[in-house]
Formats: C-alpha cells, structure tokens, sequence
C-alpha cells in the first residue's frame, strides 16, 4: 500500500497552529525584552494609576512598586516561554522528517507573523485599551502609541497570512524536500 504525501491545504492546516501559537509566544518576547526591559517604556501594571478595573497603582520609580511590575513582568515572560514550548512541541510533533527544512517555509513564518500580530492585537486591545493596566509608551501621546500597536498587529497578520499563502508546502513526511504534491486521487 503506497503512502499519500500531504496536500498544500493539509499542510497549511497542520502548520498553522503550531506556526500561530510560536508567534504568540515571540510576539510577546519581543514586547516584554524591547518595550518591558530594554527601553523600559513600560511594565505589565505600569498604567494602574489610571486604569479601568481599579488595581492597586504600583509605581515602577519605587522598589515596591519595581518589585510588583517585574514580578507580572516575569509572569508574562513565563506565559509566552510556554506558548513557544508548546508551539515547537506542536510543530515537531506535525512535521515527520522534514524537520530541517520545514524552518524555511514561507508558510510556517507567515503563520508566526500571524501569531505576532494576534498577540499584539489581543494584547493591546486587552491591556492598553479595555483595562488600561499599562500602554506602550506613557505620555502625552499615548493613544497614539497604543494605536500604533494595534496598526502594527493589523500588517503582521495581513503580511503573515499573505506569506503563508505565497508559500510551497513543504512535504511534511518526506525526506527528499521536495515541494509537497497533490494527493493522487
């Protein structure tokens, strides 16, 4: 009995989660490292003087109100380490043999773009927008900023679903990296 190799739509659909909850999980690394620590434009509860649901106002200038930040700061960091263990957990799970080759699928990228700019979208609607805990950059210009994050989520998603869909299968059980073929009928 001969093996069916996967279809481009099969394919699409077993890389898709995978591809999605690594970008989630990037996606907030990239927040947390860029925005949390290295230009320190804000922490998880750096809003709570002025947010919608009443927390408790931490003030990142004190060491108690630091200590509070880096805490749900190192929290979060947590919930997106797991999300990019279980990410690669799923994709090596789906991709058989073709492990190697599978890292340079535009198809496995754009759906970490498409990860990326769900985080963005789901985080910043949630955080700067709905509760207020914190926003990208406090200031004078703050919505502005917070917009710009949402308009940034908006083009990776776009830009992401768009590359994903440029992209060639890759033959997720093969070892011969070819281009993944249309099941015979």
């Amino acid at each position: 009995m001969a093996v069916r190799s996967a279809g481009p739509a099969d394919v699409r659909r077993r890389i898709a989660l995978p591809g999605t909850v690594l970008g989630i999980g990037l996606g907030g690394f990239v927040d947390g490292i860029l925005l949390h620590q290295i230009l320190q434009w804000h922490h998880m509860l750096s809003s709570t003087d002025t947010d919608n649901i009443g927390l408790r106002y931490y003030p990142a200038n004190t060491v108690a109100g630091l200590r509070m930040n880096t805490l749900w700061d190192g929290l979060f960091h947590a919930f997106t380490w797991l999300a990019v263990l279980l990410g690669l957990g799923l994709l090596y799970s789906r991709i058989g043999r073709s492990r190697g080759r599978v890292w340079g699928s535009r198809m496995l990228w754009g759906w970490i773009l498409v990860g990326w700019g769900a985080f963005n979208l789901v985080e910043g609607l949630i955080d700067h927008h709905i509760l207020g805990i914190h926003h990208v950059r406090t200031g004078p210009y703050q919505t502005w900023w917070d917009l710009g994050f949402l308009l940034l989520g908006a083009v990776l998603v776009v830009g992401g679903w768009a590359l994903q869909r440029s992209g060639t299968p890759v033959d997720l059980c093969s070892d011969s990296g070819r281009p993944s073929a249309s099941p015979a009928p």
